[in-house]
């Protein structure tokens, strides 16, 4: 994308993020043009604390739709928007829910 394209698309987006007090989380291996319009850029934890602390009414979360999730469930009262809802996490799907309930069922520490 151009940059004057760019810009007048994040001059949109701050205008949008005010008018909606939204706040955007992003996680740090997006793309720069998405890292340069969030108001928090970093790892799964970082952004789970950022969203637990918003005052914002609208969270948009640029990362993994598990974390969004986690935004949703520390902010019920909260719109949480996930621009991207296929957006996967390879270490989660490398651990299909039957087989860690198979494995947690070895012992009972798990």
């Amino acid at each position: 994308m151009p940059r004057e394209q760019f810009d007048a698309l994040a001059r949109e987006i701050f205008t949008l993020k005010k008018q909606l007090n939204a706040v955007i989380l992003a996680h740090n291996y997006q793309v720069p043009e998405i890292q340069e319009v969030a108001d928090y850029v970093g790892d799964s934890l970082g952004l789970s604390q950022q969203a637990a602390q918003t005052r914002a009414d609208v969270i948009v979360f640029c990362g993994v739709h598990f974390m969004a999730e986690t935004a949703k469930i520390l902010n019920p009262d909260k719109i949480v928007v996930l621009p991207d809802k296929d957006a996967g996490c390879s270490l989660e799907e490398s651990c299909p829910a039957d087989q860690l309930a198979a494995f947690q069922k070895t012992n009972p520490n798990f």
